[in-house]
């Protein structure tokens, strides 16, 4: 299949879409056999984004966190409730988050070939992205400032490793996770524990 950000270029640029309209069918249908990675790239694109574009980290962290599950209990191919299946975006806003994007997509696309191929396709390797996309997305779905980009950038790259079999860029992508936790973490701990970090809390039980 071709290139992710050719797919997406063709799809949301040189179509014809009378209604102006997007669901996430029509994703399903363009993400083929790719569909686990594909969907997690693409739902974690908008707020990985170094200017990310507000109101998609609720919605689409569910979305990913459903797909996460499915991932860790071994689906080959996703489920969704046709409820979500039926929701729709307007494709100037998709339009708007590609045009920011897909220079970022295309840094990564020319690095990324198949490697390490068993991290992104034996269960232990699945399940473990798995467990590490699912907290990411919780992280994403909380609403306080600096919990919600670096989950997403960690969520976008293990993804583009599993889409492309490309193992290294799917550990690279998981060590993301673990720092982006640590950070959600510290802001989570700094907002409950009376202005106390991570680092400070962390030096405490030392």
């Amino acid at each position: 299949m071709a290139r992710l950000s050719i797919e997406l270029q063709r799809f949301f640029f040189k179509e014809e879409r009378p209604l102006g309209k997007v669901s996430l069918t029509d994703i399903l249908q363009l993400a083929g056999e790719r569909t686990f990675g594909f969907l997690f790239v693409l739902l974690s694109f908008p707020s990985a984004l170094p200017i990310p574009a507000p109101g998609y980290s609720v919605p689409f962290g569910i979305l990913l966190f459903l797909l996460a599950v499915q991932l860790i209990v071994g689906r080959k191919t996703p489920w969704f409730p046709e409820k979500f299946k039926q929701q729709s975006l307007e494709v100037t806003q998709v339009q708007g988050v590609l045009k920011i994007g897909l220079p970022w997509l295309k840094r990564i696309e020319a690095i990324s070939r198949p490697r390490l191929i068993r991290v992104c396709t034996s269960l232990p390797g699945r399940t473990v992205i798995g467990v590490a996309i699912a907290l990411m997305s919780i992280s994403m779905m909380i609403p306080i400032p600096g919990t919600n980009t670096a989950p997403a950038i960690g969520i976008f790259v293990t993804g583009f490793g599993l889409l492309d079999d490309d193992g290294a860029i799917s550990l690279a992508g998981m060590v993301i996770c673990v720092i982006a936790g640590a950070v959600s973490t510290s802001i989570l701990l700094a907002i409950f524990l009376g202005g106390s970090s991570l680092i400070d809390w962390l030096k405490d039980w030392l």
